[in-house]
């Protein structure tokens, strides 16, 4: 009997996972929805123009474009682990996805894992999308999401074309990185100031008027302005590093939310700069997002297929418009982040 009681914690745990699962949900899990990723969409709504260009030795041999800060090198010289043994190698270079990003309204709702409710948050953290201008820029009238982060490597996962030892950060399958229902700073913008004070200086209202200069070369076709790095072009601020933001329709919205919570990674120092020539031997710690980077696009609800977007493009120009919601269904959402990586693939 005792040793049945020491298990009674483990048992009721895996009991709570089972019904969470899709096709056991109660009623109350009909607020959390299916993005069907791990099904025929894998194939069918992945960009899979995205990838290109594709560069090797400092030759593009696919059409495509490339960041400016991407490298330029045709060969490479890097050590081999902690031996202290040189090797030389190639430059390869290409976009790859590498993350995916879901907001959500529902505390532990996942549609990238099927539409599961995880045991996260309570009723006091649910989202809201708020999209009334009139209203308010504060935090009871502005929009919330709650924000999961995952790895998806999926050409390691497909097993497609990947160069040799070119993965930067170890990831190598699906894996749950980080959930803001588990944040205290994520709903709170004073805590979020004494983790990133430094949004005292650019969370304000004259340092965002600045960021006008970074929406007119995102029009221009340019690609976004990294000594601008609170901003995310017509989005928005990327400061406070929160949940929470000022009322705007729903793309700018999640993908501004996106935006924020990839560079809450990279401010803490748990996303790397994989771009540019100091960084094909070992991706670097970067504390600001290096937005050109990384390109966005929308696999759900209506999946980007043909082009991705730059941090803080506007809707008009995004693969598919700016009619993005499906009516009758959530205003969840999940984005595919592409990584722009310069490696230097040894021989």
């Amino acid at each position: 009997m005792r040793r049945i009681k020491r298990f009674l914690p483990a048992i009721a745990a895996c009991l709570l996972v089972i019904f969470s699962l899709p096709g056991t949900a109660s009623a109350a899990d009909a607020m959390c929805e299916d993005s069907g990723i791990f099904g025929p969409k894998l194939f069918t709504d992945i960009c899979w123009a995205c990838l290109f260009p594709i560069k090797v030795s400092g030759v593009q041999i696919t059409p495509g474009t490339a960041p400016a800060k991407a490298s330029k090198q045709v060969f490479c010289v890097c050590q081999e682990g902690t031996s202290g043994i040189y090797k030389p190698g190639i430059i390869t270079a290409m976009w790859e996805p590498a993350r995916i990003v879901e907001n959500v309204r529902k505390p532990g709702c996942s549609p990238t894992l099927g539409g599961v409710t995880l045991p996260l948050g309570s009723k006091r953290s649910y989202g809201r999308l708020v999209q009334d201008h009139a209203k308010r820029d504060d935090m009871e009238d502005g929009s919330f999401y709650q924000t999961h982060y995952y790895a998806f490597p999926l050409l390691q996962i497909l097993d497609l074309y990947t160069p040799t030892k070119c993965n930067p950060d170890g990831y190598l399958d699906v894996d749950i990185i980080s959930f803001t229902e588990i944040d205290p700073t994520w709903g709170n913008a004073t805590l979020a100031f004494f983790q990133h004070p430094e949004s005292a200086a650019v969370a304000n209202p004259v340092a965002r008027a600045a960021c006008a200069v970074e929406s007119g070369a995102l029009a221009a076709g340019k690609e976004p302005l990294e000594s601008m790095w609170w901003c995310s072009g017509t989005w928005g601020g990327i400061y406070p590093l929160t949940g929470h933001v000022s009322a705007q329709d729903f793309n700018r919205t999640s993908a501004l939310i996106s935006a924020r919570l990839l560079s809450q990674q990279h401010r803490r120092g748990l996303a790397r700069r994989t771009m540019g020539d100091e960084n094909v031997c070992t991706a670097g710690i970067y504390p600001t997002i290096p937005k050109s980077q990384y390109k966005f696009a929308q696999f759900w609800p209506k999946a980007m297929t043909q082009e991705g977007m730059w941090i803080g493009e506007h809707p008009y120009h995004w693969d598919g418009g700016t009619n993005r919601h499906i009516p009758g269904t959530l205003n969840d959402s999940m984005y595919m982040i592409w990584r722009w990586t310069d490696c230097c693939s040894k021989l």
